[in-house]
């Protein structure tokens, strides 16, 4: 028995789901429109220790092909992945499994990543449970505690800096990321220190604050571990200086004004710097500084 156009296309109309996109109805019949959709970027990695356990990478909406495999290659996903199976790591004692990695930013340096944002799905083998796995990844830096004598006091020198993230303006030690893979942490102390204050530092009278630290720790210090991947070496600078220097210091404008720096030096006496300012690189450097000292593990101050 014959049934025309109209009656088809009716039936459809009936039995179609209201929520089905893929499907259009004409006047004089269907066709199957095909989605225009990308399928989501993916890779797949195998961890040195877990061969039967295979890690999906995938890329969220908006982040692009180029963006998806600089943040799979970049150098600060690999350290990553390696933490998870150093001797402490995440995944060490095989309790815990990492399944996915979502790909959700990527921020460009120049030509290389300075920020990577991801997701990871990691969880309890025996409860089943998932491990909160928000990650942003900026990588290893450096501070530095400059402590300078003068006239028989003790001045500390701080940066001014506008810190949009917390929507504060914030006294804190000169810092910065370290923009290689190189790991040369104490070159760019010295360099941050000269961008942000000014003042040249000479490498062989930097000592390495954290590398007292137990060598379990990795001789680092971890400012926001339930969220950030960010470990900080710090470094003490000692000197002594005529307090004509202090003065020319005090209010000095600062940093690469290309790069985005608004920066003014700020000396404060060191007696006064575990409560001038909240920021944890200087409570940090004031505790290690102080520990040290009293532990005689300093060198003497040179003349």
């Amino acid at each position: 028995m014959a049934m025309n156009v109209r009656t088809v296309t009716g039936a459809l109309q009936r039995f179609a789901p209201f929520h089905a996109p893929n499907w259009v109805l004409r006047k004089k019949g269907f066709c199957c429109k095909m989605s225009t959709e990308s399928p989501p970027l993916t890779h797949c990695v195998t961890l040195p220790n877990k061969q039967n356990e295979p890690v999906h990478i995938v890329a969220a909406p908006g982040v692009s092909h180029s963006e998806f495999w600089s943040a799979v290659e970049s150098s600060l996903f690999k350290q990553w992945l390696h933490n998870l199976q150093t001797e402490n790591g995440v995944l060490s004692d095989g309790t815990m499994a990492l399944k996915q990695v979502l790909i959700q930013g990527v921020d460009m340096f120049g030509k290389r990543i300075g920020f990577l944002k991801f997701k990871a799905d990691i969880f309890d083998k025996q409860t089943g449970k998932k491990v909160p796995g928000i990650v942003f990844a900026r990588g290893p830096a450096v501070t530095v505690l400059i402590l300078l004598e003068s006239e028989g006091e003790t001045y500390a020198v701080l940066t001014e800096q506008a810190r949009v993230p917390v929507g504060r303006i914030i006294l804190e030690l000169p810092a910065g990321m370290l923009d290689d893979n190189k790991g040369d942490f104490v070159g760019t102390a010295v360099r941050e220190v000269e961008e942000e204050t000014g003042i040249k530092l000479n490498l062989e009278d930097m000592v390495d604050l954290t590398a007292f630290l137990d060598s379990a720790t990795g001789c680092r210090v971890f400012p926001s571990p339930g969220g950030c991947d960010e470990e900080i070496s710090i470094f003490l600078y000692r000197g002594r200086v005529d307090k004509e220097i202090i003065t020319q210091l005090q209010g000095k404008e600062t940093g690469l004004r290309e790069h985005g720096e608004l920066i003014k030096v700020h000396v404060v006496p060191y007696k006064k710097l575990w409560h001038s300012t909240a920021d944890c690189k200087v409570l940090v450097a004031v505790a290690l500084f102080e520990m040290a000292t009293k532990e005689g593990l300093l060198p003497p101050l040179s003349s």
